[in-house]
């Protein structure tokens, strides 16, 4: 299986800091029929979130599946779904125990990627990462993914690396969802060509 993970705040729904408020929840511009696309394609789509609110005392981990089921019914919308939905609480400054700490999930580490591969038998080298920040885009190289940045004005701190240059850069999710598409495309036909030779 090959995957699409997303990052919510920013790159999937508009982004509302700590808000857990389903009426202030809306899909970025063009994001449905952007994962119509990746559907099409064959692509499963994830969400893998840093929710470090929850460490700081702002909502609960109970709060945030009133957000999922939020997102659930615009996206059904388009006849979309995800196939998993994954969050990291932690916050080293937090104040809310146990959440108060380092971990392996919080992006720009790779820890929800290497569990919802574990868990759902993704090749993580024929999958993406799609997000806002430069975060997104080392978690995303250091799990062994492919990587779009949505370059929406919310990465203010431009420290390129190896693991910190985005294999794509895009306005929209949308954007990012055609240039993937193209991508495979030429792909396919470079399979096809090996494949006849």
């Amino acid at each position: 299986m090959r995957a699409i993970f997303l990052d919510k705040d920013g790159t999937l729904i508009e982004n509302v800091p700590h808000n857990v408020n389903p009426e202030l929840i809306a899909l970025t511009w063009l994001a449905g029929p952007a994962l119509q696309l990746f559907q099409q394609m064959g692509y499963a789509l994830f969400v893998v979130s840093n929710q470090p609110g929850i460490a700081h005392g702002c909502f609960t981990e109970a709060s945030l599946e009133t957000v999922r089921h939020r997102l659930a019914e615009l996206l059904a919308q388009y006849g979309v779904s995800l196939n998993g939905f994954y969050y990291c609480p932690h916050s080293a400054d937090g104040m809310v125990a146990p959440y108060a700490t380092q971990c392996a999930c919080r992006k720009p580490e790779p820890g929800m990627l290497r569990r919802a591969a574990q868990e759902h038998g993704i090749d993580l080298a024929r999958s993406w990462m799609i997000g806002d920040i430069l975060d997104d885009v080392e978690a995303g190289m250091r799990a062994g993914c492919r990587t779009a940045l949505i370059d929406n004005g919310n990465e203010t701190h431009w420290h390129l690396s190896a693991l910190r240059t985005p294999h794509v850069i895009a306005p929209d999710l949308h954007a990012a969802a055609q240039r993937i598409a193209l991508l495979d495309e030429v792909a396919a036909g470079r399979r096809r060509e090996a494949g006849g030779s």
